[in-house]
């Protein structure tokens, strides 16, 4: 069984490569490509529902409280209140960019860069 600064150590090293695939993407839509833009966006998607996933379950076997010392529960939960917004809005940003609803997919864009810059501060942040 993993223990508390393993499982920190993992989430930090896969905050930090979906955030390289975001900038990826972003760079793309800079250089005016837009399907390598939505290619990009769909493996950073693919990724994160992963990692939201795999630590949703793994965290369904791993005794918290045991894991983690009050300081590192109390940043976790921190982390959380940005992630999970973000990670909601994902489906929502992969069907408005699909759909070409661009004004849409522009405002949900701003608020997931609000969600997800709270997501890479409070993981990083993370005690090991």
């Amino acid at each position: 069984m993993p223990t508390g600064p393993q499982i920190i150590l993992t989430l930090k090293v896969l905050v930090v490569t979906v955030t390289v695939l975001l900038v990826a993407s972003l760079v793309a839509l800079a250089l005016k490509r837009p399907r390598l833009h939505g290619h990009i966006n769909t493996a950073f998607f693919v990724l994160t529902m992963a990692t939201v996933v795999g630590f949703e379950t793994l965290l369904q076997w791993v005794d918290v409280s045991a894991a983690f010392d009050p300081a590192a529960r109390q940043a976790l939960y921190t982390h959380l209140w940005f992630s999970v917004p973000s990670a909601l809005l994902l489906p929502a940003m992969i069907l408005t960019g699909k759909l070409r609803r661009k004004q849409l997919h522009l405002a949900l864009a701003l608020v997931f860069s609000l969600l997800w810059t709270g997501t890479v501060v409070t993981g990083l942040g993370l005690p090991n």
